[in-house]
């Protein structure tokens, strides 16, 4: 559900295995964008609540990421979100600095190390702005509290990692035959049923959407929209 919160994500034994197409377009939440003018006249607050002794890795952005939250409206102090009862509970896991989370979050949590927790501020203009979000019971023009603990930092989807670990013959471009061969891999690491039909359809979506110069190949340059790593 958009919102709030990251994407649901069915919960994973192994958390390098946690997204099972790392190649499918990733969600963006529906918050409107506000003016980069605005936006930068007022800041994101942050204090650190907790700091482990050993802060490493940092997060940054492209990052996936596992953490709880719960999230306040700051006139009143009133609860509006909590991670550990929605979804039966399960830390939430998203992609930082992509959208995934309204952008006064995405700002928050980057340098993050796990086992950390903060408490920040976000002003309307990097969170819901005028519109506000009716579903969420969050008013027009609210300024949120969130209080954040990060369990994890892992290398996101679209890694130097994840394209060597399917590019097999290393020519930097990943052709539909290689995409094919890790789709079976993880579909058979998930040992989700699915219809027959599902791989040629995620396959053919997955070029649709990601070879933008149609020569049936998706380079590196095509694959790595986070751009955070070097490819």
């Amino acid at each position: 559900a958009a919102g709030t919160v990251p994407r649901r994500r069915p919960p994973r034994s192994d958390m390098g295995r946690g997204l099972t197409l790392l190649l499918l377009p990733l969600a963006l939440l529906a918050v409107p964008a506000q003016a980069e003018g605005t936006a930068a006249a007022e800041q994101v607050q942050i204090e650190v609540l907790h700091l482990p002794e050993n802060c490493s890795p940092k997060s940054k952005k492209g990052d996936l990421l596992n953490a709880h939250y719960d999230g306040f409206l700051a006139s009143d102090g009133s609860k509006f979100y909590c991670s550990r009862t929605h979804d039966q509970g399960h830390p939430k896991w998203f992609v930082l600095g992509v959208g995934q989370v309204i952008k006064g979050l995405d700002i928050a949590m980057m340098n993050m190390c796990p086992g950390e927790k903060r408490k920040v501020t976000i002003p309307p203009t990097l969170a819901y702005g005028q519109q506000g979000y009716a579903q969420g019971k969050i008013p027009p023009n609210a300024t949120l509290i969130f209080e954040i603990e990060l369990y994890a930092v892992n290398k996101g989807p679209r890694s130097v990692e994840a394209f060597n670990q399917i590019d097999k013959d290393s020519d930097k471009k990943l052709s539909e035959l290689e995409i094919s061969q890790y789709l079976k891999e993880e579909f058979a690491r998930d040992g989700k049923k699915r219809h027959p039909s599902a791989h040629d359809e995620i396959l053919a979506d997955i070029f649709k959407k990601n070879d933008h110069d149609g020569d049936g190949f998706i380079s590196a340059k095509e694959y790595n929209v986070y751009q955070h790593d070097e490819l």
